[in-house]
């Protein structure tokens, strides 16, 4: 079986690369995707949806150098549930329950290019990840 995920949305945060004990880059940064819709009463109602994303080796590289905060990208991947097969799951500071979704980008592409008018950028890592680590062996 086989899943994969496509998610155009802004970056909520610069991205941040790390490096695995064996000197393996890894990069996380924070999707967000905004979908409007109307309410019955002909209100509209904007619903955010945040992805979590990593991106691996010369992928974590290039991500680390070109994404910014409210950049906007287009993530290609498949979903990393938690050990119940589900988004993870948190308490915010605020009290409220939060959830978000685990993301190990495939591909990243950059819509506009570095400036103006400039055509679309990709990158794509065909290579899976390195083995799957736990959450206590990632180093952040």
């Amino acid at each position: 079986m086989y899943h994969k995920v496509l998610i155009v949305g802004n970056l909520g945060s610069d991205p941040e690369m790390r490096y695995t004990p064996d000197g393996t880059p890894v990069t996380n940064f924070s999707v967000a995707t905004n979908y409007r819709r109307n309410k019955p009463d002909g209100t509209q109602f904007e619903e955010t949806t945040w992805f979590r994303v990593t991106a691996w080796r010369q992928l974590a590289e290039i991500c680390n150098q070109y994404l910014s905060k409210g950049r906007a990208v287009f993530i290609e991947g498949r979903l990393r549930p938690d050990e119940n097969g589900g988004p993870r799951v948190w308490t915010g500071n605020d009290g409220q329950t939060r959830a978000s979704y685990e993301v190990t980008a495939s591909t990243v592409r950059f819509p506009g290019g570095r400036g103006e008018g400039e055509a679309d950028s990709s990158v794509s890592l065909e290579e899976p990840p390195p083995q799957e680590m736990g959450e206590d062996e990632i180093p952040f």
